[in-house]
């Protein structure tokens, strides 16, 4: 459903026959993500999603289904553009010890001020919706699931160029990690300062020693 939605970049909607309206599927999900961030699923109603997006409700249904349908689109394409920004990050940086730095400078970054305080999709998402959407559930386990690997690989990495000393047990500070990472995101909805944030980033570098 949202899916496959998800994957075109314009959509036609009939308004009345022989009338059809077009939209930008990149901005009306950009809305979509924006107010399930700010308000989580179970509180998004579809005159939110409506607001947020500038689709009608009938427009919103025929493009996606239902508001779940909407949710699915909005989390792959959080996923995706998350995943994209990181990647152009990480491949600036020299060695695998500095690309872990700068993927704990992401996490930290996201996770103060408003943009801290909107939250992770993933992480609200893993613990409103989980437990009783499999398929929802099967996503935030593959996202997971990905972040932890890609650090497992590049501690890894480190310990062959040296960057990352060579005790460090890769598969279990990979989940260390990884907690870390998420842990950013929950705390960051308090309100935390960057500064606060990067210094925890780093003071967690001292891990790899």
């Amino acid at each position: 459903m949202g899916r496959m939605a998800s994957e075109h970049k314009s959509e036609p909607v009939a308004r009345s026959p022989g009338r059809p309206r077009e939209f930008d599927m990149e901005t009306v999900v950009n809305g979509a993500v924006r107010v399930f961030r700010e308000r989580g699923y179970h509180a998004t109603s579809v005159g939110d999603l409506s607001d947020a997006t500038g689709l009608t409700a009938g427009s919103l249904y025929k493009a996606f289904g239902d508001k779940r349908g909407v949710f699915l689109a909005a989390f792959d394409h959080y996923v995706s553009v998350r995943n994209d920004e990181l990647r152009h990050r990480l491949n600036k940086q020299p060695n695998a010890r500095a690309k872990i730095r700068a993927m704990l400078h992401f996490y930290a970054e996201s996770s103060h001020g408003s943009e801290g305080r909107r939250g992770c999709l993933v992480v609200s998402s893993a613990t409103a919706l989980a437990t009783f959407d499999d398929e929802i559930a099967a996503r935030i386990e593959t996202t997971m699931r990905r972040t932890e690997d890609m650090l497992r690989e590049l501690l890894q990495q480190g310990q062959k160029d040296g960057s990352i000393a060579p005790q460090v047990q890769a598969a279990a500070m990979a989940r260390t990690l990884l907690a870390l990472l998420h842990g950013f995101r929950l705390i960051g909805k308090s309100g935390r300062t960057l500064r606060d944030m990067l210094a925890s980033a780093d003071e967690a570098m001292r891990l790899l020693d």
